[in-house]
């Protein structure tokens, strides 16, 4: 299952549209999509070590943009659909306070949810949700996305040839180890939220 996968990820990466797929795949992982950024972003990287920096880049605007797009769900969807179940339940005044911590600690939710398996999409509607200031949210998703993907570039331009190598000897053990962090972060959603 994985090596079809990988081998169809590979092929993709090496596609003269790939920047323009990534540069898609970032913007609707950080709204919406499932699937983590680091699917096509690895293997471009694996391909191309020289690049990395590059594609670090891209994935870093598209994410913002992404972010930029589920901030603005949040802020206007949330809102007109949650306010009135709140208040029906009696919950509007947690809700205000909730949002006042959001506010104080709002940075370093977005720092933390940029860098960490939590998935992204998660803080980006919460930050729209909670009316984080919207210069904060962009600056905090710019800083902890781009060095998250700058570390990746870093590491994967200096060892790109090794870990590949690594990778495609065992590829179920890598494939098994991903999908334990994405439902990780799942988890942690549940456990944290």
């Amino acid at each position: 299952m994985f090596e079809r996968l990988y081998a169809r990820t590979m092929d993709l990466a090496a596609s003269r549209h790939a920047v323009w797929w990534l540069l898609a795949l970032a913007v609707a992982e950080a709204s919406f999509f499932p699937v983590p950024v680091e699917a096509l972003l690895l293997p471009m990287m694996f391909a191309t070590p020289s690049r990395a920096w590059f594609l670090a880049l891209v994935a870093t605007i598209g994410t913002v943009v992404g972010g930029v797009t589920g901030y603005a769900v949040g802020l206007f969807l949330l809102d007109a659909v949650a306010w009135p179940v709140l208040q029906f339940y009696g919950y509007a005044e947690a809700y205000a306070d909730y949002a006042d911590l959001y506010n104080v600690w709002g940075v370093w939710i977005v720092l933390a949810g940029g860098f960490t398996p939590i998935p992204y999409k998660v803080v980006t509607l919460a930050s729209g949700a909670m009316h984080l200031d919207i210069w904060v949210f962009v600056a905090a998703s710019a800083v902890s996305r781009g060095l998250r993907f700058a570390i990746e570039a870093a590491l994967l331009s200096w060892f790109a040839v090794p870990v590949r190598g690594l990778v495609e000897r065992h590829l179920t053990l890598a494939g098994l180890a991903m999908l334990v962090a994405l439902v990780a972060g799942f988890v942690a959603i549940k456990w944290f939220l």
